[in-house]
Formats: structure tokens, C-alpha cells, sequence
């Protein structure tokens, strides 16, 4: 390990520009512009891009598997032996995390100066959005657990604030709170893991850590790995148990079934907020926790099937739901969420470097994809609805062809970057040998194929109604009487082609093994996969079956984009629309189904939503008839021991002092007849008293 001070700013920048608006933003907003805010904003992220770019070059300098860059600021909860530090650490894995998410990141805070140019809380917008960029860069160089929450809680934050950052709107409120309750369920499963993980290894070692590399070195050790295997909790090993919970955190972050239904109403924040959720930060932090855990998840086959099966599943289901959705920015949410099922599809398998290739090429065509969404909307006067769109490539041409750009690479076009991730994790699939289920592996790989051709038509039939045939907005639909659609302004026509270019060309830093070239990802994490390298295992297919699989990927991705444009293409959406007039029951019954998207929502809010309302009204009943009453009677049952506590002392413990002081007063009193303080009185009794004495003797004794 080698120290380099500098790692600490590429977080810290991100900071101080979120700091600097929040506290003097709205101030240097009214008095020198717009600029004022935006130009702090997107220099943090650039120069901490920079400096990712300069950490890059000091690790190629290392040797091979030495390539770890640390840096500590200072200790933060020291706790007997063990030492959760504000420390930072960047290896190979790391670098490519903080290479796109401050690369992608800068681009979207240039997009959005010219996307919310009109927008009053314009500084309020850049501190969000700095801060974002902060947590999500904490959470990935964090080099311990605890360092890692606290930015895995900051992105949680921070997507409430930027997602209901229109606040005013209840559906955005309520978007941004659904996004952080959902997210809070999958937080609870990250700790639970995390304790039991800890407690784990201090049982079996006597010691333990937070630290990832002192873990990771704990676990190599072959009687950590027996014991953990053998003792069970819940009728499940300790090192399943362990990675199911931190899978529960996974899924809540990048939203997979079941806890996947806050990510398509996170549309609901701006844009570019959109982009840098679903593209570049918040939805990438539970697949980046199962590579940095794979020492974890690669001990326990039975996890990763089943990590495997639900990314699998969840690629074919929200694939699904994109077949009918007419909001332009909810088709993309939806792929996002397919998208993410293909990476932990990658992680399930064991092919960790391959899923994080995935992350890295997604990253670059869904930035562009929302981004060009965010285009067309500000062009069509913040219409949404593709049916209120159409013919725009002649009115956007850069949009227009950057967001087809984009599409290809997202459905997989030969030689795009999503044709070298995607494809290289459908064979992965094919090729593991790890699940248990039976035929586990053709299982996932059918599963991945089915979702790579609904991909492939459900983001060409976007393209096809928003950018080919005529205009149907001009026609006075929603309020916008005639406006012709314009393209938008350079600052982001620019940020499109830039990243247009990276979804053309970033694949080929991960080309297949199979065409016997270089794959320099692949070579570039094999140091930080290494340790469970030896665990995973191949179902031993040859070349051919790759070959085929790769030529059989290429014909979905064909097949689901000439199907679209045969249906979409000019308009020409006269096929489905008669499916769907015809009234046969059984084509209005799916139509319904997955327009309404399976009524997830609704069977949610039926039965969780609306069991917490009965529960809520059920406390509400107790604290109102019970709780109160029993207070009240406590209330009541203490004035009443006060009264009689009252009586008591005056009665009888008053009655009792004053008696004993009016005897003693009484007595006092006599006595005062006696002692006169007379000298000759007293003379007067003595002398009687003698007498009385002389006269008693003489009667008595004669």
C-alpha cells in the first residue's frame, strides 16, 4: 500500500462546493448571476476527476498487485481492537467507480446549467448535487464499513432531497419519501449483515475488524472459512446468512425485486437528477458492495444463485413493464432497472469484473439516454408523453441521433459498449458452473437473453415515437398551443455527443477473451478478484458455444429492433392500437396487467401501506383509550394520595406536633408559679418548708 495525500480531496472537493452554495449561494446567486453558483459547482467534481486521472497514473506505476492507494485523515472510532478510521483507499476497482462517477457526474452539472437555467432555487440544485457526488465518492474510497454507511446513508439523503427537490408538487414529496422508506428497509439488511459479519469473526478468531483488506485476509484463512460454513443460524450457514442480509442492502439501493418500486418514481426529480441517480451514483452502490464483498458472496453458492436468479428475473420484469409506457423518462426508469438485474446477474456468477464493465458502459448510455430525454423535453415544452411527441429528428438533429447512438448500445449493436458487457455476462451465465439449481446456468442465460430482446424493442419503440414521423404536439396539447420544438443549448447538445462517444467506443476496453485480444479491464481487476478467483468455477463449454451465444445475442438485439420499427417507425402504431381496441379479453387483460405494471404499486399500498394506516389507527385507538386513560387514572390516582397525604399532615402529624408544644407551653406554665424569680418568695417557701419538716418529725417520731 502506498500513501497518497491527494486521495482525501476527491471526495472533499465535492464538499466544499456543496457547502459553498448552501451557505452563500442564494446570496452570490442575486448578486453576480447564475455563474456565481454553477461554475464552483462544476469545478469540485472536475478537478476531483482530475486527480482520479492523476491517482490512476501513480497506481499503473505500481506493481501489479500492489496497486492500492491509501490515505488517513484521522481515527474516528477507535474501539478496543478495532479501528474505524476516516480513512480512504483507492485500488483498481475503486478507480473505475471514481473514474465515471466524477467523469459522468461533471458532464451532468455542465448539462444542467443550461437544463435549469430558469430555475430560482438554482443554488440550492448545485449543493444537492455536489453533496451527492460527495456521499456516493465516500461510499466507493471508503476503506472500512463504517466510513462505507455513512456514505451509503449520504446518497440515501441525498436522493430524498434531489427527488423531491420540487417539493411543492405532493407527488414529488411523496416520491422522494417513498425512495427513502424503501431504501431505509434494504439499510436495515446492510447492518443487520454487517453486526453479524463482525460478531461472526470476533466468535471464531477472537479479534475482528471493519476494515475491508483485514477482512478479506481474515476470510482467506481456511478455519475462519470451515467454521463459517458449518455453524448455522436459522437453518442457514453463518456466511450465507451473512451475505443474504448484505444482498437485502444491495437490493434496496439498486432496486431489485422486491424493492425496486422507488426507482420509476425518482423520475420525478429534475432530469438531470434522473441521470445521475439511475447512471452515475445511487443505483450502482449495491452492486459496487457485492464486488467489494465477493471474499464474502463467493463462499456461499447458495447466495449467489440467488443473487443470480433475482438479478435474472428482475432484467425480464421491468423489461416488461417498458413495453407500454408512454412517459419517456419512466421507459428509461424501467431499463435502469432491467439493466441493474444484468449486473447482479455478473455478481451472482462470479464474473465480479465483468458486472463492474457492465456498470462503467451503462453509466455512459444511460447519462445519454436521460440526458437526451432531458433535451427533448425542454424542447417540447416539458412534455413528457411520447404519444404528444414524434418527428423531432428533423427538429433535434444532435438529440436525435445521440439518443440513437445510445439505444444500440443499450440493446447490444455489434461493437457498442453494452454489446461487450452485456454479452459477456450472458456468457458468464451460460458458463457457470457455481449455481445450484439444475441447468441454473441456460436458466439465467434465457433469462438475460429474454430481457436483452425486450430491451432492444422496448428503447427502439421510444426512439421510433419521439424522433420519426410528424409532430403530434402542435396541435395545441397540453397547453402549449403551437410552440414548435427547438434543439437545446450547446452546453447540452455537447455533454450528448461526448457521451454518445463513450457508448460507442468504452466497450472496447473489455474486449472477449475469445477473439484473443487484449482485455485490459479485465487485467486491470484481476488483483482486487484474485483472492476468490480459485472458488469460482466454470461448466467448461468451449469456444463454440461462445461463439454461438455471441451471434445469437446479435440476432435479439436485430429481432427487437426491426420488430419496433416495423410497429413504431413513422407513426405507424396502427398494429398495436388495433390489439388493443379490439376488446379480446385476454389482449386487454396483459395490456392492463403490464400498462399498470403488474399492480405491484397498488398490491404494495393494499397490503403494507395500507396494514401500517389500520396499524397507525389501531395506536391511535390505544394511546387515545388506553394509554391517556391509564395517565389520567395515574393523573387522578395521585391527586387523590395527595389529598389524603394532605389531610394526614394536617390532622394528625400537624395535630401531634401542636399538642406536644401546647403540653410543654401547659407545663411551662405551671411551673411559673413556682419559679417567680423572687429572692424573699424563695426564702418564704424554705422557711415553710423547714417548718413543715420539723413539725412532720415530731408527729412521726414524738
Amino acid at each position: 500500500m502506498t500513501q497518497y495525500p491527494l486521495l482525501a480531496l476527491i471526495p472533499l472537493l465535492p464538499l466544499l462546493g456543496a457547502a459553498y452554495n448552501a451557505f452563500v449561494g442564494a446570496r452570490m446567486q442575486k448578486r453576480f448571476g447564475y455563474a456565481a453558483v454553477h461554475v464552483p459547482a462544476i469545478l469540485m467534481p472536475g478537478i476531483s476527476f482530475v486527480i482520479t486521472v492523476l491517482a490512476f497514473a501513480r497506481l499503473v506505476s505500481l506493481p501489479h498487485h500492489e496497486r492500492v492507494l491509501t490515505t488517513t485523515l484521522w481515527s474516528w472510532m477507535p474501539v478496543g481492537s478495532v479501528d474505524a478510521g476516516v480513512a480512504f483507499l483507492m485500488d483498481p476497482l475503486a478507480l473505475v467507480m471514481c473514474g465515471f462517477i466524477t467523469f459522468v457526474g461533471t458532464l451532468i452539472h455542465i448539462y444542467s446549467v443550461g437544463y435549469m437555467h430558469e430555475e430560482p432555487s438554482y443554488w440550492r440544485f448545485f449543493s444537492y448535487l455536489n453533496l451527492f457526488m460527495f456521499t456516493m465518492l465516500v461510499l466507493v474510497l471508503a476503506d472500512n464499513f463504517i466510513l462505507m454507511f455513512v456514505g451509503w446513508e449520504g446518497v440515501g439523503l441525498c436522493s430524498y432531497l434531489l427527488i423531491s427537490f420540487w417539493y411543492k408538487e405532493k407527488k414529488n414529496a411523496v416520491a422522494g419519501m417513498k425512495a427513502f422508506i424503501v431504501n431505509r428497509i434494504g439499510d436495515f439488511g446492510f447492518l443487520l449483515g454487517l453486526l453479524l459479519l463482525f460478531w461472526s469473526i470476533h466468535g471464531v478468531t477472537g479479534g475482528s475488524s471493519v476494515v475491508f483488506r483485514n477482512i478479506e485476509e481474515i476470510l482467506a484463512q481456511p478455519a475462519v472459512r470451515e467454521a463459517l460454513s458449518s455453524q448455522t443460524v436459522l437453518g442457514l450457514s453463518l456466511i450465507s446468512m451473512i451475505g443474504i442480509l448484505f444482498f437485502v442492502g444491495a437490493m434496496g439501493k439498486s432496486a431489485q425485486i422486491p424493492l425496486y418500486v422507488w426507482l420509476p418514481d425518482a423520475m420525478a426529480g429534475p432530469t438531470p437528477v434522473s441521470a445521475l441517480i439511475h447512471a452515475a451514483t445511487m443505483v450502482t452502490a449495491g452492486v459496487y458492495l457485492v464486488a467489494r464483498l465477493h471474499f464474502v458472496f463467493a463462499l456461499s453458492p447458495l447466495v449467489m444463485s440467488w443473487v443470480a436468479l433475482v438479478g435474472a428475473v428482475t432484467a425480464v420484469f421491468a423489461a416488461t413493464i417498458g413495453f407500454f409506457q408512454h412517459d419517456i423518462k419512466k421507459v428509461l426508469a424501467y431499463s435502469t432497472v432491467s439493466q441493474l438485474g444484468y449486473m447482479f446477474i455478473g455478481v451472482g456468477v462470479g464474473a465480479y469484473w465483468v458486472a463492474i464493465f457492465h456498470v462503467m458502459t451503462h453509466a455512459f448510455f444511460k447519462a445519454c439516454l436521460f440526458l437526451g430525454s432531458g433535451s427533448v423535453i425542454l424542447g417540447c415544452h416539458h412534455e413528457q408523453d411520447m404519444r404528444r411527441m414524434g418527428g423531432l429528428k428533423k427538429f433535434m438533429p444532435v438529440t436525435a441521433w445521440t439518443y440513437f447512438i445510445a439505444c444500440c448500445a443499450i440493446a447490444g449493436f455489434p461493437f457498442t459498449s453494452g454489446f461487450f458487457s452485456k454479452d459477456e455476462i450472458l456468457w458468464k451465465a451460460f458458463d457457470s458452473g457455481n449455481l445450484l439449481f439444475p441447468g441454473g446456468g441456460l436458466m439465467i442465460w434465457a433469462l438475460g437473453a429474454l430481457g436483452a430482446v425486450c430491451t432492444a424493442f422496448y428503447m427502439f419503440r421510444s426512439y421510433y415515437m419521439t424522433f420519426t414521423g410528424e409532430y403530434r404536439g402542435a396541435h395545441g396539447h397540453n397547453g402549449h398551443g403551437g410552440h414548435q420544438p427547438h434543439e437545446s443549448p450547446r452546453n447540452m447538445t455537447h455533454v450528448l455527443v461526448v457521451l454518445a462517444a463513450f457508448s460507442l467506443v468504452a466497450g472496447f476496453i473489455g474486449l472477449p477473451h475469445l477473439w484473443h485480444l487484449p482485455s485490459y479491464l479485465h487485467h486491470w481487476l484481476d488483483p482486487v478478484f484474485s483472492g476468490s478467483a480459485e472458488i469460482i468455477r466454470s461448466a467448461g463449454h468451449g469456444s463454440g458455444h461462445e461463439w454461438a451465444l455471441m451471434i445469437f445475442s446479435v440476432a435479439l438485439a436485430l429481432t427487437g429492433w426491426a420488430f419496433a420499427r416495423w410497429l413504431y417507425r413513422d407513426n405507424r402504431n396502427a398494429a398495436p392500437s388495433r390489439l388493443i381496441e379490439s376488446k379480446h379479453p385476454l389482449v386487454c387483460g396483459i395490456h392492463r396487467l403490464v400498462y399498470n405494471k403488474y399492480y405491484v404499486d397498488e398490491i404494495y399500498d393494499a397490503v403494507f401501506v395500507g396494514f401500517v394506516m389500520w396499524f397507525r389507527k389501531i395506536c391511535d385507538w390505544i394511546d387515545r383509550n388506553i394509554v391517556d386513560a391509564l395517565v389520567n387514572f395515574a393523573g387522578l390516582f395521585g391527586r387523590l394520595v395527595g389529598r389524603v397525604h394532605g389531610l394526614t399532615d394536617t390532622h394528625v402529624v400537624d395535630g401531634a406536633v401542636n399538642g406536644t408544644a401546647w403540653s410543654i407551653a401547659s407545663m411551662g406554665s405551671a411551673l411559673r408559679l413556682v419559679q417567680t424569680g423572687n429572692l424573699r418568695t424563695y426564702l418564704y417557701i424554705a422557711i415553710s418548708g423547714a417548718i413543715a419538716l420539723v413539725i412532720m418529725n415530731f408527729i412521726l417520731f414524738g
